[in-house]
């Protein structure tokens, strides 16, 4: 099975138009403005989507099956308590005839009409979204009647669906969140296509040559890999013991990733990098995790907002360590070169932060692969988000030259470059 930019690009689109289709729904049934809010292709293994379940939170969730176009299933799951909100707003709007306690949020579970409403809901979301994908597609998906799940764990929702991913299999995900005024709706939306469905729909989209399913498998691995050798390198360097877990491999617009910043004070460091592939490489912090950073590398009192001289230093350090074990672990695994640049320190206010690295790349392509990373040190997590931006064409390259038995095999020992702390 191949994929190329283009066809990712396509499956971009259906989430956009899909999204947005869910979102007038919802507005139309609650009677309140909404938007679209973040949209992803995430490909996620099947233990990171067992992850996802296992916070100890009620989850409820209503599944189709699809046939025609596509084949598979589309599961919608909400936290008991966004469901039980939808509830409460929709049966307010049913008017005094509704037979419903006024505030539905105290109810322990769901009755048969609360449940009944639940499943609308859901069923709204699922019908919007796919109905998004026909159009995009030009086809005809057809759908089951929807199934109300509930459960805290992924077993009851996904454990009987064979197209769901094994624990070490990568899956391509949707990933939606549609906001109201005041409030946010949040939830996650699965979908889990046949094999040979998904592979026929990229064959079908498919511009370029591709690149096989098994090597882009290899690209998340290679991350892995690199990120293991940067966490290894941080703690030497620092002696701050230190481990990075890469969540996901996500699939984003250029354009989109501005929207999808928090609007806050941003601590950051950018690299260019040169090589086979060749790209921008960005990793970004809230301010009170580069805070975090900066109290645990400097062992004395820096300046008062901890992003003076050493602040910028032991920030910008952080950064390039994390970078060399990126890519040097890349080129070790491809067998190739890979040159990145002196760090540049960003502290800016949201999409701020990123502009100029879109501007640059905007000129040359449209979408960006997005590593979501959590750094932990000493104890203390710090939400890291990694954008690792390569070139299309390089990348493309790249992959399909790998090799997939060497990822295990080859050294990802980093070799970095001093920081000018000038």
């Amino acid at each position: 099975m191949k994929l190329d930019v283009n066809a990712l690009g396509t499956f971009y689109r259906m989430a956009r138009e899909g999204a947005g289709l869910a979102a007038g729904r919802l507005t139309h049934m609650l009677g309140v403005e909404t938007q679209v809010g973040v949209t992803k292709l995430n490909f996620m293994r099947g233990q990171e989507i067992q992850r996802d379940f296992e916070d100890s939170t009620e989850k409820v969730g209503v599944r189709v099956k699809l046939t025609g176009g596509i084949e598979g299933y589309s599961v919608v799951v909400f936290d008991r308590k966004n469901a039980l909100r939808i509830v409460e707003t929709l049966l307010a709007e049913a008017g005094p005839n509704a037979d419903v306690d006024a505030d539905v949020s105290e109810i322990d579970g769901f009755d048969e009409m609360t449940e009944s409403a639940a499943t609308e809901v859901g069923h709204i979301m699922n019908s919007g979204f796919i109905d998004g994908w026909a159009d995009v597609l030009e086809t005809v998906i057809d759908v089951s009647t929807p199934e109300f799940v509930e459960g805290q764990t992924a077993e009851p929702f996904f454990g009987d669906i064979d197209e769901a991913p094994a624990d070490d299999d990568l899956a391509l995900l949707f990933q939606s969140r549609i906001e109201t005024v005041g409030t946010e709706v949040g939830f996650s939306h699965y979908l889990f296509p046949k094999r040979e469905s998904m592979s026929k729909l990229l064959e079908r989209l498919r511009t370029s040559g591709g690149i096989e399913y098994d090597k882009l498998d290899g690209f998340d691995r290679m991350a892995e890999r690199g990120a293991e050798e940067v966490a290894k390198t941080a703690t030497t360097l620092t002696g701050i013991d230190t481990s990075i877990d890469i969540r996901r491999l996500n699939f984003v617009s250029l354009e989109a990733i501005p929207e999808q910043v928090a609007d806050e004070k941003l601590v950051g460091v950018a690299f260019e990098f040169d090589g086979m592939p060749s790209g921008y490489l960005l990793f970004l912090f809230d301010e009170e995790s580069a805070h975090e950073i900066v109290d645990a590398m400097v062992p004395m009192e820096v300046d008062e907002d901890g992003f003076g001289e050493m602040g910028t230093s032991a920030i910008k350090e952080l950064g390039n360590i994390m970078a060399s074990g990126f890519l040097d672990g890349w080129a070790n695994v491809l067998d190739t070169t890979i040159d990145h640049s002196t760090p540049e320190f960003i502290h800016d206010i949201g999409a701020a932060a990123v502009d100029p690295v879109i501007i640059q790349l905007g000129e040359n392509q449209d979408f960006a692969f997005v590593f979501d990373t959590v750094v932990m040190a000493d104890g203390r997590e710090f939400d890291c988000e990694v954008y690792a931006i390569p070139d299309e064409s390089d990348l493309e390259r790249a992959l399909n030259n790998l090799d997939v038995d060497r990822i295990e095999e080859a050294p990802t020992t980093a070799e970095f470059q001093e920081v000018d702390n000038a």
